[in-house]
């Protein structure tokens, strides 16, 4: 594990968060202090995760960067532009299934298209592929209340990615999906975004689901929000069956590090 000690330098291309603040007003007038002084680079094509106990402010920087929250201090770029709201390229995905339900699973996936004005016939080549992509070609014309809850949260990826976005944010999209579906759909993510050459950054609190997927995790404090380390798994993953992944000595090892780190922090957030 980094201990983070200051601001990684500035990048041209991918995620850099820089010195970013956030405080929320209680309603009895007090502030509160949700992310202070955050600073992290996600580098192209990778997979970074936010990972940190509830109530340290990893959903609340998400939406930052998705441009769903205000930035009161500090910068947020992407590829070299300051983000300053929401825009075409960054897409979310949430936890919850986010289908339209009078739309079936092909319009699901070419509506992002459609409000970009594609071609007809580049819409429909791009909403097949993807659709293919997450393995649901035999359900194209289906209704999201005709599918599962892994299927609908697929449908909710295949749409994201049709749109082309530079960065794919996701919160906790995995979460209310039970255990064995859950891992599918790790394992079919991890599969698309290093075909597809996708950035991501995603929310979790899941520590197995952040060393199987991260490239790099960002641990997260609390009281206030803060990054407190950088950790970098470098476990690989190519061709590594998933439950002799969970028995490496490197995932051992880490997955006691952050385990200590979660229950200090929990500790932390109720004293």
């Amino acid at each position: 594990m980094t201990t983070v000690t200051s601001k990684p330098e500035i990048s041209v291309s991918g995620l850099y968060v820089d010195s970013v603040h956030k405080q929320f007003r209680l309603r009895d007038g007090t502030e509160f202090t949700a992310l202070k002084n955050i600073s992290l680079n996600l580098e192209d094509n990778q997979i970074g995760v936010l990972l940190g106990p509830s109530g340290c402010g990893k959903s609340t920087l998400l939406r930052m960067i998705a441009g769903l929250e205000s930035i009161e201090e500090g910068t947020i770029r992407l590829n070299g532009r300051v983000i300053r709201g929401a825009g075409a390229d960054r897409a979310m995905v949430f936890q919850s299934y986010s289908s339209f339900p009078w739309l079936s699973v092909r319009d699901n996936v070419a509506f992002g298209l459609k409000g970009r004005g594609e071609a007809l016939s580049l819409r429909e080549g791009v909403v097949d592929y993807y659709i293919d992509a997450v393995k649901l070609t035999a359900f194209a014309n289906a209704y999201p209340h005709q599918l599962s809850g892994g299927m609908q949260q697929r449908v909710a990826i295949a749409r994201t990615l049709a749109s082309n976005p530079e960065l794919l944010l996701m919160d906790e999209p995995f979460g209310a999906l039970d255990p064995e579906t859950r891992w599918q759909m790790q394992a079919l993510l991890l599969d698309i975004v290093r075909k597809e050459k996708t950035t991501v950054l995603m929310v979790s609190h899941d520590i197995e689901e952040a060393l199987y997927l991260g490239d790099v995790i960002f641990f997260m404090g609390t009281k206030p929000g803060r990054v407190c380390d950088v950790i970098r798994p470098n476990i690989e993953r190519n061709g590594q069956d998933r439950d002799a992944l969970l028995e490496l000595d490197r995932y051992r090892e880490l997955e006691r590090e952050i385990r200590a780190k979660m229950r200090s922090q929990a500790l932390e957030l109720v004293a």
